[in-house]
């Protein structure tokens, strides 16, 4: 597993969800690790984003958090990784975390991990870039979303298959028998911030 030197992760910073979901996570920075595969996630200790940087640290692994200025001033970021960028914005925190990874995995999450999978696969809709995006539906938990792309292909809006934007597995041990498959990016992505 050469060709992915790191993913990034997008998830959820809550506490008050399933544990299947805070112990997936766990197990997602753990395989990471093992794997030689840096963590790129958004820099908190708390929920899932937490879990994931502990598991990947737990076992030796390198992990990269990217926190904007004004979440890192409530003291929810992670001071034991490696490297805890603090930036500006949102919007210099997703285009960093872009610029670092090589695949992009979306655990269970609210809004800001919708936000963060939306644009990440609009931008491969487009053409910007071609890197593996992964869906990781754990206990169903994207079943919805799944089925409103599939009703908005049915209503005619999205003309491109799923299967060329992202891919869907139901557990952690898939996602790197996932990554393993898929082809190395060929696309040199040229995004700028507006």
């Amino acid at each position: 597993m050469t060709k992915i030197k790191s993913i990034c992760v997008y998830c959820g910073s809550s506490n008050a969800v399933s544990e299947k979901h805070l112990t997936s996570a766990n197990q997602l920075g753990k395989l990471a690790a093992e794997n030689n595969i840096e963590i790129i996630y958004g820099g908190g200790r708390v929920g899932s984003m937490g879990r994931v940087a502990d598991g990947a640290l737990a076992h030796s692994g390198k992990v990269t958090g990217i926190i904007p200025e004004y979440l890192d001033k409530f003291e929810v970021g992670h001071k034991e990784v490696n490297e805890l960028i603090v930036v500006d914005s949102m919007h210099t925190r997703k285009m960093a975390m872009f610029e670092r990874s090589d695949a992009f995995c979306i655990l269970p999450g609210g809004l800001g991990t919708l936000d963060e999978f939306f644009e990440i696969a609009t931008w491969k809709q487009l053409g910007m870039h071609d890197k593996p995006i992964i869906i990781i539906n754990l206990e169903n938990f994207w079943t919805p979303l799944l089925e409103l792309i599939n009703h908005q292909i049915s209503a005619g809006y999205l003309r491109q298959n799923p299967a060329d934007i992202y891919s869907v597995v139901n557990s952690i041990d898939d996602v790197f028998t996932q990554i393993q498959s898929m082809p190395e990016s060929h696309i040199k992505a040229d995004i700028k911030l507006l």
